[in-house]
């Protein structure tokens, strides 16, 4: 089953699909957000029916306590949007840190100050999709 993942943002959209037995991420191109909520969907689910996905999970920035706030109340509306385009189920996952671990990562590699901006918002979507399927593989009930 392939599976797409999504780290919303203000500003950009991550995401990440898995391979087709579900044990690897790999990186999609991020989407530019610009005020088209319509332009947004639309390259979702180009990305859904290129690499015919029959789920999505969506990365919920929750507050380190575990509380939500509004960044998660958007993840949910924009999620509902997607849902709605695309008919597939959506999953939530919680995303706290993976930003940092992945700013964390990158700068570990020596990727420079710009190409870290680029690539953050990809490599959290990957995070995000690779929590979800180890979580998977592994039988855990949550």
């Amino acid at each position: 089953m392939r599976i797409l993942s999504l780290d919303v943002g203000t500003k950009n959209i991550g995401m990440a699909v898995c391979d087709p037995l579900g044990i690897t991420a790999q990186p999609l191109p991020t989407i530019r957000r610009r005020d088209d909520l319509c332009g947004d969907l639309r390259q979702i689910d180009d990305a859904v029916r290129r690499y015919q996905v029959e789920r999505i999970v969506v990365g919920l920035p929750k507050n380190m306590n575990g509380t939500e706030g509004p960044s998660c109340s958007m993840a949910k509306e924009f999620a509902a949007a997607v849902e709605k385009e695309t008919g597939l189920p959506i999953v939530y996952w919680d995303e706290r840190l993976t930003s940092k671990m992945a700013e964390s990562a990158m700068i570990e590699a020596d990727l420079s100050r710009k190409k870290r901006k680029r690539e953050v918002d990809s490599l959290a979507a990957i995070l995000i999709l690779q929590n979800y399927l180890d979580f998977l593989r592994s039988g855990s009930n949550r």
